[in-house]
Order: C-alpha cells, then structure tokens, then sequence
C-alpha cells in the first residue's frame, strides 16, 4: 500500500526518523531562526577572546631563530590573550631570497664536514638515515645524493601526474599521493638545501601563517599589512592585534585601534620605541622565545577584566533615560510653579516662627515650660 503512496511512504519514514532523531527534527524546524541566533552568539563569543597576529617580515626577520620555532613561540605567547584567529605576514621578494649569518655559517659547516668525511679524516658514530625508504649511509654526501637520484624525481613525477589529471582522476591521485608527499616534506626539509633563500615561507606556512609576497618597491610590505590590520578592525574580526614590528609607521594604525577600543600588543626589540609606547603591552623576541611574555600575559589580561568592569560601572548622565525613570518628578515641578510665594501671609507663620526662637537653640524645653505653653 504505501509502495502506490510515495508520498505517504517519505511522510512515514519522515516521522519514523523524527522520533528516532527528536534533537535532529526540532533542529530542522528551526532552521533559519536558530542558524540565525547561534550564528551571532557564535560571532559574539569569538570575537570577544579572538586575537590576529600581524608580522612585518621586512623590519623584523627572526635571523638569528628558526622560522619554525619562532612561530610556534609567538604563537604559544599569543593564545595568552586569547584564541588566535589569523596570522598574517607580509614581506618583499628580497627578504624571502635573504639568508642570513647564522644560517650561512652552518651551511659552511656542513660543506666542511661534508669533504671531511669524504677524505676519511673523520667518521659519523651514528649512520645517516634516509626517513623516506630506511637506507642508511655513513657520509652525508651520499645520502643528499640518493635523496635527489631516488626520491625528488618519484616526487617530481608525482606532482606532474597530478597537475596534469582533472576532474575526480585529479582529487583520486591527491588523495592516493597525499602521505607520500607529506613523507618527503619532511624529510627533504633536514637533507636538502632550499634553492632560494632558507625556506621562510615554507616554514611559517607549515606553522600556519598566511604569508603574502609584495613588490620590491619602499614600504610596499608595510602598505599592505596596514591596510589588511584596517580591514580586520572595519570588520571586526579579532579584539586584541598582535603586531611584530619596530617600523613606527604603524603608531597610526595601533592608535585606531585603541580608539576603536581594541586591545594592542607589540612584539619587537627596542625597549623605548614609539609603538610600544602606544600599544597595551610589549614584548621582546627573547621574552617570546623564553617564555616569559605568557607569563606576564597574565596579569595583562587581568588589568584588562579590570578596565572593562570599571567601565561598567561609570554612571553616565543621559536626560532621555532619566526623564523616563524620574518622569513623575515633572509634575510636581508644575505644580510648583504655580505656587505663590509673594510673601504675603497673615501674620501668623512669624509669630510661629518667633515662638520657636524664643529660647536657645542649646537648652531643652522642661516639663513646666511644656505645661505653660500648653495653657496660652
């Protein structure tokens, strides 16, 4: 019977499985209206703990700390005000292509051991490992050599398998290749040299920031890290802005922010600069790195409860909500306007007045001067 009736049969089922599911039903009734309330509790609640990390790649590198690391350390002083939203950086051609001292020095090492061990003048205790078949090697030359005959061309052919696929074939082959290539990341990242640079925008994109590469041009990094600061306080997407840099051309910026009644915190070297003037809070690279900012992040964020709370509790004169709260009060100020007060009486509120400052104002009326006024 309920084969001839599909829809009888969808409306059975339907209420077969709202029953089962009261909590999924109820949800679907109130789909729109309940998407609609949640979803501006959800924005309220994130808004009001989130935090975005800006960094200036340009005035503030970390050269002499692991991109890696120093990520993972800003982020961990970061989540101390509170959940961290986004992470922005900017940076020009130039400072992706840079490497820096410490960096230099340890791929001269390297070399230098490298013909070392080649000569026979010193051996490695522990064989070099390659992480992606398991092969070892006692010199570190000939396991960059395996790396690059075995593993970068099987990754290479990889990505031009998948690049050249479309449609379900190409989501198939990621999906197949994905540890793989993941495998390789990793280990190329500990054998091989990066062509270009030291690999900065590959390590903080793994830490997870967003990193945008502008022209070579003056200021062009700056430009364009201020005008995406603007556009997350026009939107209001975070509440408290975490800024690494020392370029004071972003007092500005940090001054809206406060007006806007954003939280501000700094992360650079000089101890006295303008931004930290301007900005709530300011940190060093050494007290991120040490892990003394999230310490005093602390008590940061505690001055920060305080300030709300005293806000709240400044009284504000506004006349609309107090006419309407003491509204009554006008009525007797008209009648009271009316009200003749020429001074003109009969006379006898003086003499009323005059009885009760016939004696001293310190001397205490006794029960024979009660008596006697009693009989006048």
């Amino acid at each position: 019977m309920l084969h001839l009736f599909p829809s009888i049969n969808n409306s059975v089922q339907s209420i077969r499985f709202k029953t089962l599911n009261p909590c999924i039903s109820l949800s679907r009734l109130c789909h729109f209206k309940a998407k609609r309330g949640f979803d501006s509790l959800n924005q309220t609640s994130s808004v009001q703990n989130s935090v975005a990390v800006f960094w200036d790649l340009d005035n503030k590198p970390p050269n002499a700390f692991p991109p890696f690391e120093a990520v993972v350390k800003l982020k961990t002083a970061a989540s101390s005000f509170g959940v961290v939203r986004s992470m922005v950086a900017y940076a020009n051609q130039h400072s992706f292509s840079y490497v820096p001292k410490a960096v230099r020095e340890q791929r001269r090492e390297r070399k230098l051991l490298n013909q070392l061990e080649n000569k026979g003048v010193i051996k490695s205790i522990d064989p070099y490992v390659c992480k992606v078949c398991g092969r070892r090697f006692y010199t570190n030359e000939k396991l960059v050599n395996h790396f690059k005959q075995i593993h970068e061309r099987e990754h290479q052919k990889r990505v031009n398998q998948i690049e050249s696929a479309r449609g379900s074939r190409r989501v198939k082959l990621v999906v197949k290749y994905s540890m793989k290539m993941e495998k390789y990341k990793n280990a190329a990242r500990e054998v091989l040299t990066p062509k270009v640079g030291y690999g900065l925008a590959d390590e903080l994109k793994r830490a997870g920031f967003w990193v945008g590469t502008v022209s070579n041009r003056p200021q062009a990094a700056d430009v364009a890290l201020r005008d995406h600061m603007v556009d997350v306080m026009d939107k209001r997407k975070a509440e408290c802005l975490m800024l690494v840099s020392d370029d004071s051309d972003f007092v500005g910026v940090l001054k809206e922010a406060k007006l806007r009644c954003l939280k501000t915190v700094v992360v650079g070297d000089a101890d006295d600069g303008a931004l930290k003037r301007v900005a709530d809070a300011g940190f060093s690279w050494t007290e991120i790195l040490k892990g003394k900012a999230k310490k005093e992040a602390v008590s940061v964020v505690g001055k920060w409860k305080d300030r709300v709370i005293l806000k709240k509790l400044e009284w504000t004169y506004d006349p609309e909500v107090e006419r309407k709260l003491y509204g009554s009060e006008g009525m007797f100020d008209d009648e009271s306007e009316d009200l003749d007060f020429d001074g003109s009486d009969d006379g006898n509120s003086s003499d009323y007045i005059h009885k009760e400052d016939s004696g001293a104002w310190w001397e205490l009326d006794t029960e024979s001067d009660a008596d006697s006024s009693k009989s006048q």
